[in-house]
C-alpha cells in the first residue's frame, strides 16, 4: 500500500491537491494560482472554453508538464520537481481517457489491453487473462476482445480506451473530452459507464468538458476555468455560465 507523503498535512484527505499553483502550456501561464482539492471518490469537472487552460491541468496532474510555481499533490507524490523515475509511479495510479480514443490501430483489442499490462509489469498470463475479462465486462464490451480497433464504433472504442483507463485499478480516472467525438446518445452511454466506475469503485473521477448537457445531467463539483482562472463554482452558477461555455 502507497503511503502518502508530502508538504501538506491536510493532503491524506485529498488525491489530487493544488495549492497557489501556476499551470504552463508550453511556457506560457494559462491558469495562475490555481487552489484545487480532490478527495478520493469525488466527480469533477474542469469547464470552460478552448485555450482556458483546462487540458493543461490535467497534463500538470500528469507530470507531462511541469509545476514551477506553487505547490501540487497527486496520490501522494509531490509534482514540483518530481524525478523522471517517480514519473510512471504517479501515472500508474491514473487511468487518462481521451477523446481521441488513442488504441494501437494495429492490434485487436485483447492484445491493446494486453500491451498495457504486461508494460507496467503483469507477468502471469492467468492473471492477465482474468483482468481482462474483468474489465471488458466492466464496460459492456465482453464479446468483442477478438476485434481490431477499426471494426469498432466511435463508443464501443471509448469503452475500450475505459477499459484500458481502469486495469490497473487507479486511484483516479482522468478524461479529456471524452464524449468529444461521440453523438449525443453515445455519450450518454460513456457518462453512465464513467459515472458506474466511480460510484461501485468509488474511482475518483476528473472529465474535462466544455458540453453543458454532461454536467447538466451528471451531477459533480465544477471548476470553471476563465480570465486565466480555474475557480470551483456552485452548480447553480454553472448552469448559467454554461450559456457562455
Amino acid at each position: 500500500m502507497y503511503i502518502c507523503k508530502g508538504k501538506s498535512s491536510h493532503f491524506m484527505d485529498n488525491l489530487i491537491l493544488f495549492e497557489k499553483a501556476d499551470i504552463l502550456n508550453g511556457e506560457n501561464v494559462v491558469v495562475y494560482g490555481l487552489d484545487m482539492t480532490v478527495a478520493k471518490g469525488d466527480f469533477v469537472y474542469i469547464v470552460g472554453k478552448v485555450g482556458t487552460g483546462k487540458t493543461s491541468i490535467i497534463r500538470t496532474i500528469t507530470a507531462e508538464n511541469p509545476l514551477k510555481e506553487g505547490h501540487g499533490e497527486v496520490c501522494g507524490i509531490t509534482l514540483e520537481g518530481i524525478k523522471a523515475r517517480t514519473v510512471p509511479v504517479l501515472r500508474r495510479k491514473l487511468g487518462v481517457v481521451f477523446q481521441d480514443f488513442q488504441l494501437l490501430m494495429d492490434r485487436s483489442v485483447w492484445d491493446n489491453l494486453e500491451f498495457v499490462l504486461r508494460s507496467t509489469g503483469w507477468k502471469n498470463k492467468d492473471e492477465i487473462s482474468a483482468r481482462i475479462e474483468e474489465v471488458l465486462e466492466a464496460v459492456g464490451m465482453e464479446t468483442k476482445a477478438h476485434k481490431m480497433p477499426h471494426q469498432l464504433s466511435g463508443g464501443e472504442q471509448q469503452r475500450i480506451a475505459i477499459a484500458r483507463a481502469i486495469l490497473n485499478r487507479p486511484e483516479a480516472i482522468l478524461a479529456d473530452e471524452p464524449t468529444g467525438n461521440l453523438d449525443e446518445e453515445t455519450a450518454d452511454g460513456i457518462m453512465q459507464l464513467l459515472t458506474k466506475v466511480n460510484k461501485e469503485n468509488g474511482t475518483t473521477v476528473v472529465i474535462v468538458t466544455h458540453n453543458r448537457n454532461i454536467f447538466r445531467n451528471y451531477p459533480g463539483r465544477v471548476f470553471v476555468c476563465k480570465d486565466e482562472k480555474c475557480e470551483e463554482s456552485a452548480r447553480d452558477e454553472v448552469i448559467e455560465l454554461a450559456l457562455t461555455i
